[in-house]
C-alpha cells in the first residue's frame, strides 16, 4: 500500500512541476512570479523529480524548439524521427544534453526570459546527485516493499520525469483525437485529463501555445490550469491575461 501511494504521489507531484513550472512558466511564460517563488519551484522540481531532475532552462529551450520545428528533422523530440518510443527517449536525452552542455547552440531568440539558476543546477544536475537519489529510492523500496514484484516499479521511480515527458511526447503525436487541423501530428490523448495535468491536450496546445488554459471543448479539464488559478488567487504567481 505504501509503495502504491508513493508512486501515485510521485507521479502527480513530479508532473505538476514539469507541467506548470517547466512547460507553462519556463517555455511559454504564461505567468510571472517573484525570484523567491521561482527558487521554491526549483526546489520543488528537484525534490519531486529526483534522479530524473530536468533543467527548467534547457527544458524551456528544447520545448520552444519543438514548437518552432514540430515533426521536422530539427524537432528535438518528435515520434516522426524515431521508430519507437525507446529510440525517441534516447534521442530526446541526447538532444537535451547537447543543449544543456552547449554542444548544440540554439538561436538567441529561443533563449529569451528563460529561468536560469546555474549555481543550483551545479548541485542538482549532476551524476553524483542522481546516484544519491537512486540510493534513496532503493532504500525506500527495501524498507517498504512487501513483495518482490514491487521492485519492478523501482526503475519507473528512477526515470519518472523522463517517462512522463515521453508518455506525452510519443502518445500525443501518435494516438488521440484532434480539435484543430494543423500541419503537424499533434493530438489530444484524453477527453478528461486526470493523469497529465492538462498536458494531454497537445493538439489544443499547439493551436494556442500562449493560452494558459489548454481546454477547448466543454468536457475537457485542465488540472494544470486549475492549479495555476489557485496559485494566482493566493498571489503565489501572476497569470498573464495577454501573452505575446
Amino acid at each position: 500500500m505504501i509503495i502504491a501511494l508513493f508512486l501515485i504521489l510521485h507521479w502527480y507531484t513530479s508532473l505538476f512541476f514539469q507541467s506548470v513550472f517547466h512547460h507553462r512558466y519556463a517555455a511559454h511564460g504564461l505567468f510571472s512570479m517573484s525570484k523567491l517563488m521561482e527558487k521554491i519551484f526549483y526546489w520543488g522540481c528537484f525534490i519531486t523529480q529526483g534522479s530524473s531532475y530536468i533543467s527548467a532552462n534547457t527544458y524551456g529551450l528544447m520545448h520552444r524548439l519543438h514548437h518552432a520545428n514540430t515533426d521536422t528533422e530539427h524537432d528535438p523530440h518528435s515520434p516522426e524521427n524515431s521508430p519507437n518510443v525507446f529510440t525517441m527517449m534516447w534521442q530526446t536525452r541526447t538532444n537535451y544534453y547537447n543543449l544543456f552542455t552547449g554542444k548544440t547552440v540554439a538561436d538567441d531568440k529561443f533563449k529569451k526570459d528563460l529561468p536560469d539558476w546555474k549555481l543550483f543546477e551545479k548541485f542538482a544536475h549532476n551524476w553524483v546527485t542522481r546516484f544519491m537519489w537512486v540510493g534513496i529510492y532503493t532504500a525506500f523500496y527495501i524498507f517498504f516493499a512487501t513483495a518482490w514484484w514491487m521492485f519492478l516499479f523501482l526503475p519507473i521511480t528512477m526515470i519518472m520525469g523522463s517517462l512522463q515527458g515521453a508518455s506525452v511526447n510519443w502518445r500525443a503525436h501518435r494516438f488521440g483525437y484532434v480539435n484543430f487541423k494543423m500541419k503537424n501530428t499533434s493530438k489530444n490523448i484524453l477527453p478528461v485529463d486526470f493523469i497529465f495535468w492538462g498536458k494531454s491536450y497537445h493538439n489544443n496546445h499547439h493551436q494556442h501555445p500562449t493560452r494558459p488554459n489548454n481546454e477547448s471543448r466543454w468536457f475537457e479539464m485542465d488540472m494544470g490550469f486549475i492549479a495555476m488559478k489557485i496559485l494566482d488567487k493566493e498571489k503565489f504567481i501572476q497569470l498573464k491575461t495577454r501573452v505575446i
